[in-house]
């Protein structure tokens, strides 16, 4: 039935493709939404709440005020246009006034002269802004147990999250192993239904599950196929999101066999209510995000989450917060919810920031006191640094070093890029089994068309011991993580260091006048990478993360508004992964990942602002300056989450 659906909305939007280059546009109506609206249309009261006061989206009065609404959108388009020409995708109706329609550049510009429109602007494009945490946040041994312990932690708390879905089956996300979690009236969502299996996505601790891809069908980005029409999460970046603010306590995080501790979320006991408007290939839209916060809001989500932003500054406004999104987002902040945004990861560059509304948290990204650290050892004596999740090779023993160039099966598959060892067909296992295989960190593993986990694998499969993987050239900020693998591998991110390493192998190696080896000669060894090494250090902004000042439009003049507006940890991050996920082509098929960005960043503060919400349930998202963590637990024994204030 679905499959029916999805190509009926296809052939309408083929239809008006046929009438001319149909796109989507937001359309901001004259007239207040739900949540400002003070009264003065004759049989509609005010809606209005004030600013201690949560969005009641059950009342009468706002069914019926939200209902107005739409008739007034519906009314509007057909009085305008024939109704096969236009295709409306969605009704804003409790945070802002307008909708969503896919129609023609024409069509627009006859929206855009009405005078009960406000403003017309074309649908744009957002993206991905992409557990050791709690201990180095203090919340074990001070806030959890001031709330009842971590598994009260976050209780009757609902975080949404608007991103790439979840996986459900995830144990970051069960709760057969945790008291029941009774049913919260306050919470109006519903829950999709998984079309392959036929199982809710909800459990108790997932309370709801919804995706929004209506904008993103009718632009063509949508394959339902690879894309999940379903909150499924064919990503790995919103299971990732959601487990750092709300997974479960004490979960295992295993990976080839090694484990590297145990995680948990922030407010392992907050429930998830997931809003899915992120997809694996494309990122998403404004129009799908923007129905994703309006449906969140109205279902009654405490805190929402954000790890999305726009690809850059609106240049339909001429103030990069007075468009659709930021309103969306003022509103959500007026309805009593707290909103916490990735600031974005185009740092270390000024006004690199993509998180502009001045009424929520945009958080920047730290790295904490945690480091992973491997280490080559050559047969002359050189020690080479590097980084690789790995085991050791054998204590007190060293292997031949064989370059991928070297072994090749035959010079034809030059073409093939051979020396990035993604492809074990072209190389001679001969020549590599029972040694340490030399590769290349070519341009392909930047574009994410070569990746460590397929040299491991490359490397397994022709009985190598090892391998080393040598950066030989980088561009200023290259942002290089180590990688978990089963086999002992180390990257070698140092560009003199990787020199160090090559004018061994050369000097070591007997080749005959064509430059074909006779005789490998060099030795090495590979140390233990999987032991975290912890700094006694204060936070620091990690490189990547976006920098303000805010901006006030395209062109790039200050806002006069400072921002970020408080730091949390965003680098090296484990949590859960989606089996499905393709976010990040090392974790393809693995149920964690270990990554970076302020999107790793913005769910610590939304997971700890539930932390806070839980401690004072009547304290509104607006106005008032507090410590994170420090006002949870009045004995001083937590940390700050890095800001003596945060706007709450």
């Amino acid at each position: 039935m679905r499959v029916v659906e999805f190509w009926c909305t296809i052939l309408v939007l083929f239809a008006l493709l046929i009438n001319g280059k149909a796109e989507v546009y937001i359309v901001t109506m004259v007239g207040e939404p739900v949540i400002s609206y003070t009264g003065g249309i004759p049989g509609f009261e005010a809606t209005a709440v004030e600013s201690d006061e949560k969005l009641d989206a059950t009342s009468q009065l706002v069914t019926s005020y939200a209902q107005h609404l739409e008739q007034k959108h519906d009314m509007l388009l057909d009085s305008l246009f024939d109704r096969e020409t236009y295709r409306k995708l969605y009704s804003y109706k409790h945070l802002i006034n307008g909708f969503a329609v896919h129609i023609s550049p024409e069509q627009a510009e006859t929206l855009r002269r009405n005078s009960a429109v406000k403003s017309v602007e074309r649908d744009w494009k957002v993206r991905r802004l992409t557990t050791h945490t709690p201990q180095f946040l203090g919340l074990p041994t001070g806030v959890w147990p001031t709330g009842g312990g971590f598994d009260r932690a976050g209780e009757d708390i609902i975080i949404g999250f608007v991103d790439s879905g979840i996986f459900p089956r995830h144990p970051s996300f069960g709760s057969h192993n945790a008291d029941p979690y009774g049913p919260l009236p306050k919470y109006r969502g519903k829950c999709e239904v998984d079309p392959d299996t036929k199982r809710e996505f909800c459990n108790g601790k997932i309370i709801g599950a919804q995706h929004f891809a209506a904008a993103a069908i009718a632009a063509g980005a949508f394959n339902p196929s690879i894309d999940f029409a379903s909150p499924m999460d064919g990503d790995g970046h919103g299971s990732h999101t959601a487990a750092i603010a709300a997974g479960n306590n004490g979960i295992p995080v295993r990976i080839h066999g090694h484990e590297f501790g145990k995680a948990s979320g922030m407010a392992p006991r907050a429930r998830i209510a997931v809003y899915k408007a992120l997809y694996r290939l494309f990122g998403g839209f404004i129009a799908d995000v923007v129905a994703a916060i309006d449906q969140a809001v109205h279902d009654g989500v405490d805190i929402l989450s954000l790890s999305v932003g726009p690809n850059s500054p609106p240049a339909t406004t001429t103030t990069t917060y007075l468009n659709p999104f930021d309103a969306t987002l003022l509103g959500a902040v007026k309805a009593g919810v707290f909103v916490a945004q990735a600031a974005g990861n185009g740092g270390p560059f000024p006004k690199t920031l993509v998180s502009y509304s001045p009424w929520i948290t945009s958080v920047a990204a730290a790295i904490d006191d945690r480091r992973y650290k491997n280490h080559l050892f050559l047969g002359n004596g050189k020690i080479l640094p590097g980084i690789g999740l790995s085991p050791s090779t054998r204590p007190n023993q060293t292997y031949t070093l064989v370059a991928a160039n070297d072994v090749l099966l035959d010079s034809s598959v030059m073409k093939y890029s051979p020396s990035d060892c993604q492809r074990p067909e072209l190389l001679n296992k001969n020549l590599v089994e029972g040694h340490i295989l030399l590769c290349g960190y070519s341009f392909n593993f930047v574009v994410g068309t070569a990746s460590i986990k397929k040299v491991s694998e490359t490397a397994k499969s022709l009985g190598a011991i090892g391998f080393v993987l040598a950066v030989e050239n980088v561009s200023p900020g290259t942002k290089f993580d180590p990688v978990p693998v089963g086999i002992p591998g180390i990257l070698i991110t140092d560009v003199t260091k990787s020199m160090d390493l090559i004018d061994y192998y050369n000097t070591s190696t007997a080749r005959d006048w064509t430059g074909r080896v006779k005789s490998f000669k060099g030795t090495g060894s590979i140390g233990d990478g999987l032991a975290p090494i912890l700094h006694k250090s204060a936070p620091q902004v990690a490189l990547f993360s976006a920098r303000g000042p805010n901006i006030k439009d395209f062109r790039f003049q200050d806002a006069d508004l400072l921002k970020p507006d408080i730091l949390a940890p965003g680098s090296l991050i484990w949590a859960a992964w989606s089996p499905n996920g393709t976010d990040e082509p090392n974790y393809v098929g693995e149920g964690f990942a270990l990554i970076s960005g302020t999107s790793m960043a913005a769910p610590h503060i939304a997971g700890i602002a539930a932390l806070v919400k839980q401690k004072h349930p009547h304290w509104s998202p607006c106005c008032h300056q507090i410590s994170l963590t420090d006002n949870i637990n009045k004995s001083g024994q937590s940390r700050k989450a890095y800001s003596s204030t945060a706007i709450f």
